[in-house]
């Protein structure tokens, strides 16, 4: 294992996350760790097997779920291949354990599914010499049921307990209820029924607290759960021993002879409610990741010894012919052969409108046929299909820590010891110098600073709004490759953009032709026979408008000048105003040429037996939406550059249709890195927008590089951000989402630290001396709840995100 992502269950607050990150840091042979709360994930690098790290987890007192599935085995015979299919198996890091049924023919795997799939245990069945057939809830998301399985046993919980203490306040509140006394109940009996609703909320409804306390001391630490197991304790203990022995309670001086089992059975059910509503918010911040992952379907239709059969999509291998009808979702990526038809890849590109798909054109798994059936050969399957590709980047995005980040880990790491420290100051400051009843004051202003610090809302600020933000660029096809990307580029000043393919369409177009139609077909049919990008521009502008293009009889192409052919026995040249002239050939009208260069464009002249008969001007044409996109980013206040290999003269032509002022022409890739580089030692941080290929230099020296283009053929692996479609107008989105994103989190983290540094202090009776002014620890519960929830939930407030 190199690099591996796992989810784990257990983590109830920031030092919960802290306590694994340092654990798993210090486990030999791993070379970083790091966790994050909001997405419930531990990711390390190292040499560790998965058991390996899966057994450090468990050490630190949590726990990483696991899937036990059976499998049909074709093949086995005997004993001895029952044991080859269990050895092959059990090679597969992240196999936890093989159990092989010969008669049943089955086999039984216990294993991570964010480390294994399906496709890597056939494939060591099948080295073996055996197949394995996959069963239909194969694609079953475990970490997603886990939390549904957490969620219900959250609500279980939060109803018996919300139960009993409502009878526990009744009964705590009786004779006031009651206009005669004549059930009137004594002190003691009233405190024993009290005791008795009670004690199941404080151990079974509140176990999930305490048991996380005692995992967390058998390792020297403490977090939020010891807070609330203490704090729930004292006042549970307390009240127990006023209950069994009041005679010793009436006669010690500052206290009053009371119960406060009602306080220890609301902190646990508020607290209780809080991690309900937080856990049910955080469910919605990961939307975008399971709408992603719904748009494959469980099975594929393809074509088998002449027959179409529907077949488990993980059975579907490179090279089938599958088979899409209307309506139904493309199963994997693959090339159309048969038939066309409209699809919808608006999940995966954020394009809203169809884009149509004909033979010999690609299609990307997940999208939606909305027309026409045709018949596609697959050309990657499984974990390579562009959309598991997607989803495999955004979930690791979703899990790494910006710098931002690495503050609120700091804090949160002393934070709950510190708590501690202020809880025990001040139950002796109330003890000693407190009014009477002093020791009871003393203990509730101890359970009420207990219960009111928040290391949750700390921890959950920075993670929460980068899994929203990360998954609402992932709606708009934008694939942001992790935190530090997502806040480097609100701090971007410039944005630089290639031109070729960027701003433009990196395909050339005919957009002149000045002559006679008859002249255009003799030119079109002379480029038939080449292979250069403006030959066959000039062919497909011909064919557009109905010429006849025909095979030339004779051909002969000069390397950077133009063709000479014989078509329909005339003599046909088309190139440059200098090859012309080497073939005696008179050019007139040079200031049109030299009119339609300074546009940007490139002229071919036309010349049929010795006399110039028109001229063809081609341009790779700027894309429609390039203007907006520069001047979106310019009211953004971002200075945008161009920068490109071609001449001046075409790049200072482009500049000026699209409103760039700074142009940087003729540059190698080498020169743009040059160039980036250049412009960061101006003190400026420099975004690099490319076709993450050509530019690779460019996009690496970057603060952030951008890559641009349709999702199947971008190298998504080029650049900190991939934008899946071709539209430069996403360069400004991903930059909007970008501050917006650092906007909610600055709120967040400004919420998180204001209510401990304001809360902490009232809950401790600092402003009692001068406005009499206490906290019940009740109340600090409820505030306690709130605080994460309204953390999440203004997260949450991201998935409103439009870009303007």
């Amino acid at each position: 294992m190199e690099k591996v992502t796992l989810p784990v269950f257990g983590m109830s607050c920031a030092s919960c996350a802290g306590k694994l990150e340092r654990h798993l840091a210090g486990v030999a042979g791993v070379r970083q760790a790091g966790v994050n709360l909001a997405t419930a994930q531990a990711t390390v690098e190292g040499g560790l097997t998965i058991p390996q790290l899966m057994a450090a987890v468990q050490d630190a007192g949590f726990r990483v779920p696991t899937v036990t599935v059976t499998l049909p085995v074709q093949g086995m015979a005997g004993e001895a291949c029952a044991q080859r299919v269990a050895t092959a198996l059990q090679g597969i890091d992240g196999v936890l354990s093989v159990q092989v049924n010969l008669a049943a023919g089955e086999a039984t795997v216990n294993y991570v599914p964010e480390a294994v799939t399906f496709e890597m245990l056939q494939k060591s069945v099948q080295q073996a010499g055996y197949d394995l057939s996959p069963v239909a809830s194969d694609d079953t998301d475990v970490a997603e049921v886990e939390r549904q399985r957490e969620y219900r046993s959250l609500r279980t919980r939060l109803l018996w307990g919300a139960v009993l203490t409502g009878l526990t306040m009744v009964v705590m509140h009786w004779d006031m209820m009651l206009k005669d006394h004549t059930h009137h109940l004594g002190q003691q009996v009233n405190f024993f029924l009290q005791w008795l609703l009670v004690t199941p909320v404080q151990f079974w409804v509140g176990w999930g607290f305490h048991r996380g306390t005692w995992l967390s001391a058998r390792h020297g630490t403490a977090n939020m759960n010891t807070l609330v197991t203490v704090g729930t304790f004292s006042a549970y203990l307390y009240s127990l021993a006023v209950m069994l022995f009041p005679s010793f309670f009436q006669q010690a001086k500052g206290v009053v002879l009371d119960v406060y089992f009602e306080t220890a059975a609301s902190i646990i059910v508020l607290i209780l409610l809080g991690r309900f509503l937080e856990a049910r918010a955080k469910g919605r911040t990961s939307q975008a990741i399971r709408r992603l992952m719904g748009l494959q379907p469980r099975t594929a239709r393809v074509i088998r010894k002449g027959k179409e059969v529907d077949i488990p999509i993980a059975l579907v291998a490179v090279g089938d012919q599958v088979v899409v009808r209307p309506g139904e979702k493309v199963p994997v990526d693959g090339v159309i052969q048969e038939g066309e038809s409209s699809l919808d890849e608006s999940l995966m590109t954020g394009e809203s409108m169809p884009v149509t798909r004909r033979a010999g054109e690609s299609v990307v798994g997940g999208s939606i046929n909305l027309e026409g059936g045709f018949v596609m050969t697959a050309s990657r399957v499984g974990r390579e299909t562009v959309l598991a590709r997607i989803v495999h980047l955004v979930r690791q995005a979703q899990g790494a820590k910006p710098a931002i980040a690495r503050l609120a880990d700091q804090i949160a790491a002393w934070f709950v010891p510190a708590v501690m420290a202020i809880a025990t100051v001040t139950f002796l400051v109330w003890w000693l110098w407190g009014p009477q009843p002093s020791l009871t004051y003393a203990l509730l202003n101890f359970v009420a600073v207990l219960i009111i610090a928040c290391p949750c809302a700390l921890g959950l600020a920075t993670p929460t709004s980068i899994l929203v933000g990360i998954g609402k660029g992932a709606e708009h096809g934008i694939l942001i490759r992790g935190g530090d990307a997502l806040e480097t580029a609100h701090k971007l000043s410039v944005v630089v953009f290639d031109k070729t393919g960027t701003v433009t369409k990196g395909k050339p177009e005919v957009t002149n032709w000045l002559g006679e139609d008859a002249a255009l077909a003799l030119a079109a049919s002379a480029e038939k026979r080449s292979e250069h990008p403006l030959a066959q521009a000039v062919v497909q502008y011909a064919q557009g408008l109905g010429l006849p293009v025909v095979e030339p009889e004779t051909f002969r192409s000069v390397t950077g000048r133009g063709v000479e052919a014989r078509v329909d026995g005339r003599r046909v040249l088309v190139g440059s105003s200098r090859f012309l002239a080497e073939n005696q050939v008179t050019v007139e009208n040079r200031q049109q040429v030299e009119a339609l260069e300074e546009e940007g464009k490139t002229v071919m002249l036309v010349a049929v037996d010795g006399l110039l008969q028109g001229m063809i001007a081609v341009a790779d044409a700027i894309r429609p939406e390039s203007r907006q996109a520069v001047t979106t980013l310019q009211s953004m206040g971002l200075q945008v550059v161009l920068l490109t290999g071609d001449n001046q003269r075409t790049a200072q032509a482009i500049a000026r249709q699209l409103g760039i002022e700074k142009v940087i022409a003729e540059a190698t890739p080498a020169d743009k890195a040059e160039q980036v580089a250049l412009l960061q030692q101006e003190g400026k941080k420099v975004a690099m927008v490319g076709d993450g290929i050509n530019d690779a230099p460019a996009l690496a020296r970057a603060d952030v590089g951008i890559a641009i283009g349709r999702g199947a053929d971008v190298a998504m692996e080029a650049a900190s951000i991939t934008l899946m479609t071709s539209d430069p107008r996403s360069v400004a989105t991903a930059i909007q989402l970008s501050r917006a994103t650092m906007v909610n989190i600055r709120q967040n983290l400004f919420w998180a630290f204001a209510y401990n540094v304001i809360l902490i202090p009232l809950a401790a009776g600092v402003w009692y001396p001068w406005f009499h002014i206490l906290l019940s620890p009740v109340f600090a519960a409820a505030a306690m709840g709130l605080s994460s929830v309204t953390v999440v939930s203004n997260a949450l407030r991201l998935r409103h995100f439009q870009p303007s």
